[in-house]
Parts: structure tokens; sequence; C-alpha cells
């Protein structure tokens, strides 16, 4: 008999993203009750998050990361300390690679995102980086998850999926199914082998994070506008 595979959602925000609202206990609720077996949070430019997550169910959370660099930004798993915003690509990466990270680069094709790559940028980068994030549910032109995917395989690069969810409704929108794993080193052996079950978010969960970003000084909370099925 073959052992099941995990679940996991590779991309998500908490509360400690500017936009984001998603409480560390919904997110840890909704994710029991999705059946989502791993979940890396990566907050913006913050391991904080994460880390109190993690408190609450040290199986289901690993530590992650997204750092906005000088050009993109890069996302990252098994993170241990905070690796700040505004560094260079590889200058990240180098520190990243000092703490033992599994390290991706997010949405690489997207031109809506602010600080989006450009083809040199990541060509440069793509020896040095784990994978390339191949499908993000809110990309909302279908077409930058497509170009992700085809830039990994030509450059032999696996691919990671998340849901980049700012909302708890948006977590497991896109998961990767893996073989047990613990670690960067074994999630680095597994990784090529993810299969990924996605669906793309609907345009409007946008507002998600354009609400937090509007009214998180004002004490709003948008899990309390849209609470998740």
């Amino acid at each position: 008999m073959k052992p099941s595979l995990l679940q996991i959602d590779f991309h998500t925000h908490t509360i400690f993203s500017k936009d984001s609202l998603t409480s560390l206990e919904r997110l840890v609720q909704t994710c029991r009750r999705r059946g989502i077996d791993r979940l890396v949070v990566t907050d913006h430019n913050t391991v904080a998050g994460a880390r109190e997550a993690q408190e609450l169910d040290p199986e289901l959370i690993i530590l992650g990361e997204e750092i906005m660099t000088t050009r993109g930004e890069i996302l990252a798993a098994y993170v241990t300390e905070d690796v700040p915003p505004g560094l260079s690509p590889k200058e990240t990466i180098k520190r990243l690679r000092g703490q033992g990270a599994f390290i991706s680069v997010s949405h690489p094709f997207d031109a809506l995102r602010s600080g989006h790559w450009t083809l040199e940028d990541l060509l440069e980068i793509a020896p040095l980086v784990d994978a390339i994030e191949v499908f993000n549910a809110r990309c909302m032109w279908p077409g930058s998850n497509r170009k992700a995917a085809q830039f990994a395989q030509e450059y032999n690069l696996p691919g990671t999926a998340g849901s980049d969810a700012h909302a708890a409704l948006e977590l497991g929108s896109a998961l990767m199914l893996l073989p047990q794993f613990d670690g960067s080193d074994e999630l680095r052996a597994v990784i090529g082998g993810a299969k990924i079950q996605a669906r793309l978010s609907p345009w409007w969960v946008h507002f998600a994070s354009r609400y937090a970003s509007s009214h998180k000084r004002m004490g709003h909370c948008w899990d309390d506008v849209v609470r998740p099925p």
C-alpha cells in the first residue's frame, strides 16, 4: 500500500503581512477543516507570524518568508530568521542559503505585481534557486502561470504552487501533493515529483488585500466580512 501524499499550500499570508488580516487561529482552523497537511506561512519580509502560527500547530506550519528584493520577490521555506527586504536577489539568496532554506521565486511572470521579475533577472538567479513558483492562485492572467511552468521546464527547475492566500477563504486553492518530508533537504529530494492540484482564485479576492491595507489601522477585519465556507 502506497503512503498517502501530503497536501501542501506553499504560499500563504497572515495578519503579520501588511495586506492580510487572517488571524493565526483562523489560519490553523481552516487548514485543519480543509485537510491541508502542511502550510508554508510566507508573510511579507518577516517570519514572525509563521513562528507564532507554528506554536499553535507545529506539524502543520512550516516557517517561511516572502522577501521583496531590488527586483522581484523570493519565496522561501524553512527560514530560521528574517531576511530584510531591499537586498539584491543574489544577496537575498545568499542569506537564505546560510540558513539552509528552500528557495523558490514568487509569481515570476506576473507583470501586474509590483517589482515583477524580468527575464534577464530570472536567468541570472535560475542556477541559484531550488524551484520556481509555477502556479500562483492569485495570478489574474492564466498565462503568467503557463510562462512560469515553461521557464521551469526549460531550465530544469522543479515547481512550487500556492494559494498566495491573504484571506482564509483562499487557503488550499493551490496545493502540491508530495510524499512525506521533513526539512529543506528532504523537500529538495521530493519536490521534483510534486503533483499540483490547483485552481485560480476569483478576481475579487484582491479586494481582501486592498481592504486590509486600507483599514488595518482602523481595527476592521476582512475575516469578519467574508467567512470561509
